[in-house]
């Protein structure tokens, strides 16, 4: 029997607001000296009251917008209870019943390029937990641990899809979509690596074609996006071997070990577990009214999926250049500026302008952004410097290697090109005079590569050719300089 995968996402994205949920602590807890950015309300002393933080609902409502999510007119805040040693209060202040938004959807394409579109149940707010830091022991003894309550508070989004997913593939795809809407919108870093954002799977299997949910697993400890893509294929092919072995699938957390490279058990969920939900005493409900949602939804930038489709349009660019340049927000900014910055008039030249820009922009600049782990909003080239680089390399004033060298200097200095062009002498030659003087001594070094062409080998005329190019170190121009080599050569070869 066939079996497919059904496969939930539980999304949490802490929020870059200042202040924490419910207090005004500075919410930076990454910078900061442990236990420093702490107060009564998130130490949960006796006594306190939170009070919500504006801005993050002001940011939850944009990312439930940017989801095609309806926003709540009414919302409230519950306490989640449950014994963690990293949460203060002994409960979690959360939303249950009334999150700030529901019913979603986010599209993608399948394996074939078919169009999936992914529910959205809900997004909702809550408070994140304080950071245990775990201290192993010396020689394998006992160990101890640390805490540290600067994180406790920290504005938290959870974003749960409905079971939509059927394959690692698809979810790699949703979740690298949320994390590129996430830093659209600015309300976060979407970092997996640093906690900023974490997801959770919950993962099932059923025959193919079967409408009823198996049993599910949630799996967690996945710090990254690649983590979750090899936890879910491991879980679904476990899964698909214990109902062939004749077991029965139980329900329970299992957390993911990348060095094992396996799913582990951690706590059983056969019977559902009580949190003990009840209404927040201490905050009362939220009244949201639609001036509120229309006062966000004006602040929504351009998102991905419709960036994108701008670029394909606009610029005449394919679609996987479109998806490179609008992978975030800062290097569809940067592609921009560039074209803002350039001379072209027409629609011809501004396209050709535009692919020429998204060639040295998903290249060479991309590879150098990789090798120093740099992100392009840093980087020492201005649009106008890269326009004008663009522009001279689209003249030919400058060939490939001598361009891309060009380039490669302006990222170490921050140089305009013509500066770089000027000092370092690699103007292109184009007078006739001097290109033929070192044609002419090519062909007379070269005898063999020569007698070759007038036999017949068109082969010759490439070695020549970059012969003629050597030791012009690159600077003669390439069209001149081929019309100049045939032309001796067909000389020859007819007074043979």
């Amino acid at each position: 029997m066939e079996y497919e995968p059904v496969i939930g996402l539980e999304i949490h994205v802490q929020l870059s607001t200042k202040s924490k949920m419910f207090c005004g602590c500075a919410a930076d807890y990454q910078s900061a000296e442990p236990n420093t950015h702490v107060c009564p309300v998130c130490m949960a002393l006796p006594g306190t009251l939170p009070v919500v933080n504006r801005q993050a609902v002001e940011d939850a409502m944009m990312i439930g917008l940017a989801l095609n999510c309806q926003v709540a007119s009414a919302t409230k805040f519950d306490r989640k209870n449950y014994p963690y040693p990293d949460l203060m209060k002994g409960y979690q202040i959360s939303q249950f019943d009334s999150p700030i938004c529901i019913t979603g959807w986010l599209d993608l394409q399948d394996e074939n390029g078919e169009p999936v579109r992914v529910r959205i149940n809900r997004v909702h707010m809550e408070e994140d937990v304080a950071r245990l830091i775990h201290i192993a022991g010396p020689d394998g003894g006992p160990g101890h641990t640390l805490m540290d309550v600067n994180r406790a508070g920290t504005p938290l989004m959870e974003v749960v899809s409905e079971p939509d997913i059927r394959s690692a593939a698809q979810a790699e795809q949703y979740i690298e979509t949320v994390q590129s809407i996430i830093r659209y919108l600015g309300v976060g870093t979407a970092n997996m690596e640093e906690g900023s954002f974490r997801c959770d799977a919950n993962v099932s299997v059923r025959p193919r074609g079967e409408s009823k949910l198996g049993s599910k697993v949630e799996v967690k400890n996945m710090n990254r996006v690649k983590a979750v893509t090899r936890a879910i294929d491991y879980e679904v092919a476990r899964q698909i071997k214990v109902i062939r072995d004749g077991g029965r699938i139980v329900q329970e957390t299992r957390g993911w070990d990348d060095g094992q490279g396996a799913t582990v058990p951690q706590r059983s969920k056969e019977e559902a577990h009580d949190y003990r939900y009840f209404p927040e005493p201490d905050i009362p409900p939220l009244k949201i009214t639609s001036d509120m949602v229309q006062q966000v939804r004006s602040k929504l930038p351009e998102l991905p999926a419709a960036k994108k489709a701008r670029f394909q349009y606009q610029y005449g660019l394919s679609e996987y250049d479109s998806a490179l340049l609008t992978s975030s927000r800062a290097m569809s900014d940067y592609f921009e500026a560039v074209g803002a910055a350039a001379s072209g008039t027409s629609l011809d030249d501004r396209r050709a302008f535009a692919k020429e820009t998204s060639n040295w922009l998903t290249g060479e600049m991309s590879r150098l952004l990789n090798e120093a782990q740099q992100d392009i909003s840093s980087v020492r080239v201005k649009p106008a410097q890269m326009a004008s680089l663009v522009e001279t390399f689209r003249r030919r004033d400058l060939n490939n290697a001598t361009a891309k060298a060009v380039f490669q200097e302006m990222y170490r200095t921050g140089q305009d090109p013509e500066v770089i062009i000027d000092a370092k002498g690699l103007t292109k030659v184009a007078d006739t005079n001097s290109l033929g003087l070192v044609v002419e001594q090519v062909v007379s070094a070269n005898k063999v590569a020569v007698a070759d062409y007038v036999a017949g080998k068109e082969t010759a005329l490439r070695f020549l050719m970059g012969q003629v190019m050597k030791a012009s170190r690159g600077q003669a121009d390439p069209e001149i300089t081929m019309r100049l080599l045939r032309e001796r050569l067909e000389v020859l070869k007819a007074s043979r």
